[in-house]
């Protein structure tokens, strides 16, 4: 019987019936029937099973709890941080607008000055395009001297060598007019001896578009300066100006 039970056990399942073998005993006892002894193996067969199952551990371990408190504390500090960075981008600002208010030469807005200022490389004069001081139409005699200075004495209208803005609009002794023309900053033009100026200081102009108007009773004189030197490199092809190659 004994090694029914094992078996049972190792089984882990439950009996419904067993076979007993009885022994008889030298002293005389009541005996029980077969059918009691039976189930009386039964009931402790399978008592002794579920005492077994259920002493057994199931259950699913409960999972490791997250370390919410230090989340929160990371969570805190980023906080922390973002506030103190926007508090002294503030300041910054604030101090660079009273800065440009009380102290505009100051060292600090010439350094943010000299940060946001982009180096233009500009252009040099012989890369500009040059256009005739006169009309393709007019009659005038356009010559051009050894110095560079073109000159002629017609009436017409009168056009800028290449494209730029007006620097400044002169009225000159004898009633004519002079006009500086910026190419960049250190290629100009001068056209002096204009009747009648067409444009005033800060104006864009083109080659096509005329500046001026000249009646024809005195001579206008075209000069083009780079860096203040009178540029005399370029010759006539007909009334226009061809850079020397």
């Amino acid at each position: 019987m004994n090694q029914e039970l094992e078996y049972a056990q190792m089984l882990e399942v439950p009996v419904s019936t067993v076979s007993v073998v009885k022994k008889k005993s030298i002293f005389k006892k009541k005996q029980k029937n077969d059918d009691e002894l039976k189930e009386q193996v039964v009931d402790s067969v399978n008592e002794r099973m579920g005492d077994y199952v259920y002493s057994e551990d199931i259950s699913v371990p409960p999972k490791p709890e997250k370390n919410t408190a230090f989340s929160a504390t990371l969570a805190d500090k980023s906080g922390r941080i973002l506030i103190i960075e926007v508090a002294a981008a503030c300041l910054i600002a604030i101090g660079i607008f009273l800065t440009n208010v009380f102290m505009p030469n100051s060292a600090i807005n010439s350094f943010i000055a000299g940060l946001s200022a982009e180096e233009v490389k500009e252009a040099a004069y012989t890369d500009f395009e040059l256009h005739s001081v006169v009309s393709p139409f007019s009659d005038a005699e356009v010559a051009v001297s050894d110095t560079g200075v073109i000159t002629f004495t017609d009436e017409c209208a009168v056009y800028p060598v290449a494209e730029g803005e007006v620097a400044s609009v002169t009225e000159l002794s004898d009633g004519k007019y002079s006009v500086e023309i910026a190419h960049t900053s250190v290629f100009r033009s001068v056209i002096s001896g204009l009747t009648t100026p067409y444009c005033a200081v800060g104006d864009k102009v083109e080659g096509n578009i005329p500046v001026g108007y000249s009646d024809g009773t005195s001579e206008v004189t075209v000069s083009m300066y780079n860096d203040g030197a009178l540029i005399n490199g370029y010759t006539l092809s007909g009334t226009l100006p061809v850079w020397n190659s």
